[in-house]
This record gives structure tokens, sequence and C-alpha cells, in this order.
């Protein structure tokens, strides 16, 4: 007989890697999906774990359809600016189309009810299931046995007496788990998504009010550096080499200006808007105040954008108009 074929989400998590291994356990053909989340601020070894636990790994890449749904969410926000249900709906719609597609029976995750508050309850899985249109049809093994029966488990597919009925915050029955299966690498639980988080979500807003078309150059952006505002132009300053290599590598795939700072160490400042006389010379006085250029002196800064160069010489923002412009 032909193995029944499950896909599972997975996020890398320790859930998940239990979801996959539970459903192996019960002889059943195991394939995943992983999405690519532009606002993760984590990178878990996805393919690591799918050679180790033998499984095949199909990888969705979340664009800008994604970053609309950000920016109106049917179901609101959580503390900041997570569309916790609205994000579950659409990955499990983007799940449920490449289920057909390889000819899976059912799709799996490795929630747990109780453990996130602003999508694991049970009245938000079941709400999550109806506008997904996978009512009944979402096997979630480790919780199972506090979930109505699934159409899986009702088909034969799986044994409902081999899943399990965890609830709530506490991850030791997890860890436990983790021990019988022999799995001893797996990520620490953390707050992963950077919507979650107050400095990244009021960056986000500010872009969301200032900028129209979203691209995802705009997002990396949103993770690098100190970010202000001035008259509607951008300015984001590194606050390290790395970040400087990389604002440096972003600004030129984007076609955007930057400055630095001549004959001494200081940030690369990306310009993001109009750059006139006016707001070029606030962004090069912002850039000698994150400079270790002396104060009180006029320093020279370099914009450069493209084939233009120019320089400028400026002393040092005062501290309370760096504060006035800050995102």
């Amino acid at each position: 007989m032909k193995k029944p074929k499950a896909l599972v989400l997975f996020s890398g998590g320790l859930d998940s890697i239990l979801a996959v291994r539970i459903l192996q356990e019960q002889g059943i053909d195991v394939e995943a999906v992983h999405f690519v989340n532009p606002f993760s601020s984590e990178k878990n070894p996805v393919d690591e774990y799918a050679k180790t636990f033998g499984f095949r790994l199909h990888k969705i890449k979340l664009g800008k359809d994604y970053i609309n749904l950000i920016k109106n969410p049917k179901h609101g926000y959580g503390s900041h600016m997570n569309p916790c249900m609205d994000c579950r709906i659409y990955m499990l719609k983007k799940a449920k189309a490449l289920a057909k597609k390889i000819g899976a029976d059912f799709i799996a995750t490795g929630e747990v009810v109780g453990e996130r508050s602003m999508s694991q309850q049970r009245d938000q899985l079941m709400l999550i299931e109806k506008e997904a249109e996978l009512e009944n049809k979402i096997v979630r093994p480790l919780s199972a046995k506090n979930l109505p029966p699934t159409e899986a488990e009702k088909r034969g597919l799986i044994k409902r007496e081999n899943l399990f009925g965890i609830r709530g915050k506490r991850r030791t029955p997890q860890m436990k788990l983790a021990e019988k299966y022999g799995i001893e690498k797996y990520p620490t639980p953390s707050g992963g998504c950077l919507l979650t988080d107050e400095n990244f979500a009021r960056k986000l807003r500010d872009l969301f009010d200032h900028k129209k078309r979203i691209a995802l150059q705009d997002i990396e952006f949103l993770k690098l550096g100190r970010h202000f505002r001035y008259r509607n132009t951008k300015f984001i300053v590194g606050r390290n080499q790395e970040e400087n290599e990389k604002l440096l590598k972003l600004a030129k795939k984007t076609g955007l200006g930057w400055m630095e700072v001549k004959g001494y160490p200081g940030p690369v400042t990306v310009i993001d808007g109009k750059s006139d006389g006016d707001i070029l010379k606030k962004a090069a006085a912002l850039t000698v105040f994150y400079s270790d250029a002396p104060e009180n002196k006029e320093i020279n800064v370099v914009y450069i954008k493209g084939k233009r160069k120019k320089e400028l010489k400026t002393r040092a923002l005062n501290r309370e108009k760096v504060e006035e412009m800050r995102i």
C-alpha cells in the first residue's frame, strides 16, 4: 500500500521538528515547507534538519503580497506590528496549494494549544482553519488530543492514540519528547519575528506612512542602523563596520546615495528620499555626529550617488536635533 503523505509547515523550531518525527514514526511520508520571511531575525539551519531527519524541504519566499498583508491585516495586530492570525492564514493557504501539487494527504503543523496568545488559542486555531478553507484538515501531532479529530485521523491515515495532548507555554513536554527521539540539536525558543519588536515596529510604521510602494530592500534597510527622518527623507546611519558594509552594498543595489566622513572613522549614512542642499547638509552633520571626528570643528563629508560626488564641510549636529529626527 502507498504510504500516506503529509506536508508539514516547518519553521526549524523544536515544535516543527517534533511534528515531523512523530509523523515519521507512524510510517507517514513527510515533506515540509519553510517560509522565507523578510521579517525574521533568525536563520535556522532548516536544510540541515531536512538532511538529518530525511525529508524533502520546499521553500517559499514571502514577497510583496505578504508585505501588503502586514499593512492591512483583517484580524489586526498583536502588541506591535504582528498580525499573527492573518500571517498563519496566509501561510496555510500557500501550504494548501503546495500540498495539492505534491499529492499530500494532509497538512500538519507543530502548533501547541495555548502556546502563543495571538494565534494558538483553541478558538483561534479553529477560526484560522476555517478562513484558510482547511477545516478539520490540519493535523497537530503535539496537541491533537486537545482538539477535535481531523479527517486524516477519521480516515485511518494516522492513529490518534499515538498523538499527544500538550498544551500551554511550558516547554518541558517538548524537551522530553526531543530526548525520546534523540534530537539533541535544536534552537532555543526566542522572539524571531521582528514584527513583535517595538523598535522595528516603529520603523516599519514610519515606512508605511511615508512610502506607498514597499520593496523587499526597504525591509532589509529596516534591519540595519539607526533611522532618522527629516522633511520626509530618511537617513540610515550604520552602527559598526559590518552594518556599514551591508548599508553600502544595499545602497549601491538600490541606487540610493550615501555619505562618509573623510579622514576619521565613522558611519555610512544612506539617504532615502530627496537630497537637495538643506537635506544633504543635515545628513552630513548627522554623519559627523556619529563619527570619531572632533567636536566643534568643521569636517569634510563626501556624498556619493552613482557617478555624482559632492563634498560638504560641516560641524556635528547637536544631540537635541539628532533626537528630534530619530524614528
